[in-house]
Formats: C-alpha cells, sequence, structure tokens
C-alpha cells in the first residue's frame, strides 16, 4: 500500500463529511474512504479535525458523529487569508497569486472585486 502525501487523509476525510448527508459517525467515514484504513486511524484523523476547529461532533450511541465545520469554500477562503496574512510581502504574494490565474478565473476575481466596491 502506498503511503498519502501529508495532509491528504485529513483531505480526504473532510472530503467524505463534505459529501455525506449530515454527521457521519467513524465507521462511516472509514467505509466511505475504502481501502485498508485502520478504525483507529480514522477516529486519530476525526479527533484531529475536531482539535484544530474544522468539524465539530455530536455524540451518537457510544460514538461520536462528525460534521464539517466549514464548507469547502469558506475553509478555501480561510487557508488564502491565513497565507497570505504569513506572507510578509503581501502585493508579492498577491501579484504572483494573480499571474497565476487562468484567464476564466481572473476575469472571475476581476467581477467578484468590481461587485464588492
Amino acid at each position: 500500500m502506498s503511503r498519502r502525501a501529508y495532509g491528504a487523509l485529513e483531505t480526504d476525510v473532510l472530503g467524505v463529511l463534505w459529501d455525506g448527508d449530515g454527521a457521519l459517525t467513524p465507521g462511516e467515514v472509514r467505509d466511505a474512504l475504502g481501502g485498508d484504513l485502520a478504525y483507529t486511524t480514522v477516529m486519530t484523523v476525526l479527533t484531529r479535525l475536531f482539535e484544530k476547529g474544522l468539524v465539530s461532533r455530536t455524540q451518537q450511541g457510544r460514538a461520536f458523529a462528525y460534521r464539517p465545520a466549514q464548507s469547502r469554500s469558506e475553509l478555501a477562503a480561510q487557508r488564502m487569508r491565513d497565507i497570505l496574512a504569513d506572507a510578509g510581502d503581501r502585493a508579492g504574494a498577491l501579484t504572483g497569486f494573480v499571474g497565476g490565474l487562468s484567464k476564466r478565473d481572473a476575469e472571475l476575481l476581476r467581477r467578484i472585486v468590481g461587485e464588492k466596491r
């Protein structure tokens, strides 16, 4: 079995939660991920995501059921703000980001910025 890239399992677990209907138990997340992950591995990832504030949990029987604390787009926006805050050279970071956008995404960004003015 090949190893996942750093953070990939957390991303995969969040993806399952975003795609799920309501809160999911660790067993349901494990089943949705497929493969041969141990239940304890999925529990560890869910606990870490909870401690980071990325998921919420509620008691469901003897286990917890988890749901994402934010939508995909909300999390992506938060991560972009965090990266920009850590960049040091905000203008350089923004210039590099905008310069790497596709024409379609650049036009979308222009429209969004125009609407926010």
